[in-house]
């Protein structure tokens, strides 16, 4: 075992309310599998003479916090971040299906898949829910990468076989066939987890989707990954393809993928009915705030989402997300939280956008107690963070009065400097 000394951020599981020491101690050790887990946290003064025997590493001035899960990324969107766009379809037109296509090549798709892992450690990224593409060899690259790392990472082969250009367009019933084949391949194999993955509805045909929901029937503890009503165009296009739904969400429904695990982007233009079937079915939303404003796609309703009381998390979206930063991410959720001329405006404490980034990120995930947390049974992936990073960082913080203070000062001031160091609970097999 190893013991970590200096200040310490938790959170409490069924509140998501910050528990905060100065002088914290953590206490990291394996499991029966080999798996490193948190074995004890709280105040160093109540625990340390409990771990007298443990080697204990001192980190004065810094924090110990859990590692930020993300909701929902494109890990082949890497080299599309920062591409300039009227909108979202002409943006998947023009830059994504032609970045995309290129994943059929496994040495290409293996490259991408350790440049993005690389990147989401650096800023403090532990689990992520990503996207692959349509080719069987973009989900096989980034499951070997990711597994090479010990990391708990989800994704699964997009599935689109109409309204798509050749080079990323799939076969209905091949489409299916592979992705029962990935998800026996690879699901469940270390901290590998597998998620069927429509694109959205709009480039699945009826069996496509059908096919979908029976096999997330089948493997019920695999994940469901999609997105759902990001721009009104595409909010319209679906009304035009599946006229039978009360609503986009409720094609979802329809073909049985709406369930606990189900994740789904953005869910911006919704109404109340669509956030009761989102509660009443255990399915989650991924929040993009950077996605949704470069793209001009609208503004989540966190308001809605509270009040109704359903499962959401944030995600950054890269590619149409502009950055791996998780505190570039909170800081966009603060803004779109506030605005308060399209949707009932909402002033988020920085404690609530940090949980929702880490600890409401997994139980929105079904992986709550497992990661995003540091209570004992967590697995150990943790971050040390530097709240002197920068000059004007350090200059903040020092002032800071409040914990909400602290953390709203890394929020709007932080970005990857912060993040000193990323620690891996990898398990024995990783």
């Amino acid at each position: 075992m190893k013991a970590y000394r200096a200040a310490l951020l938790r959170f409490d599981d069924a509140t998501g309310q910050p528990l905060y020491e100065q002088d914290g101690l953590l206490v990291i050790g394996p499991d029966a599998s080999g798996r490193q887990r948190v074995q004890d946290a709280g105040a160093y003064g109540a625990l340390a003479e409990r771990h007298r025997e443990v080697p204990v590493e001192h980190l004065p001035g810094r924090i110990l916090a859990p590692g930020f899960v993300d909701m929902h990324v494109h890990y082949p969107q890497v080299d599309v971040i920062g591409a300039p766009a009227d909108g979202l379809l002409p943006w998947l037109e023009n830059y994504t299906f032609p970045a995309e296509s290129r994943f059929a090549d496994p040495a290409h798709a293996a490259g991408v898949a350790s440049f993005f892992l690389d990147e989401l450690l650096r800023n403090g990224v532990t689990s992520a829910l990503t996207f692959a593409t349509s080719h069987p060899a973009s989900v096989d690259a980034f499951f070997g990468e990711a597994r090479r790392r010990g990391l708990r990472m989800i994704t699964g082969k997009v599935l689109q076989d109409r309204h798509s250009p050749d080079g990323v367009r799939d076969d209905t019933e091949q489409s299916l066939l592979d992705t029962e084949a990935l998800i026996r391949r690879w699901h469940g194999v270390d901290r590998l987890g597998y998620a069927i993955t429509p694109r959205f509805a709009p480039t699945s045909t009826d069996r496509q989707l059908g096919g979908a929901g029976e096999l997330a029937q089948a493997f019920g503890d695999t994940w469901i990954h999609s997105h759902v009503s990001e721009n009104k165009d595409e909010v319209k296009w679906a009304r035009e393809l599946f006229p039978h739904a009360r609503s986009y969400l409720d094609v979802y429904r329809g073909f049985h993928l709406m369930r606990e695990r189900a994740v789904y982007a953005h869910c911006i233009h919704f109404d109340d009915d669509d956030r009761a079937l989102m509660r009443e079915t255990g399915a989650a939303t991924a929040v993009s705030p950077t996605s949704n404003l470069f793209l001009g796609s609208g503004f989540f309703d966190f308001e809605g989402a509270q009040r109704i009381g359903y499962h959401h998390g944030l995600a950054s979206d890269v590619g149409g997300g502009t950055s791996f930063s998780p505190f570039h991410t909170m800081l966009a959720a603060y803004y779109v939280g506030r605005e308060g001329q399209t949707k009932p405006g909402l002033s988020l404490a920085p404690s609530q956008l940090w949980w929702r980034h880490t600890g409401a990120a997994a139980q929105a995930l079904g992986l709550g107690g497992v990661i995003g947390n540091l209570q004992p049974g967590c697995e150990a992936d943790f971050l040390v963070l530097d709240p002197t990073a920068t000059p004007l960082l350090a200059r903040k913080t020092a002032q800071a009065a409040s914990l909400e203070e602290l953390l709203f000062a890394l929020i709007v001031l932080g970005d990857d400097r912060v993040v000193q160091r990323t620690v891996i609970g990898q398990g024995a097999g990783g």
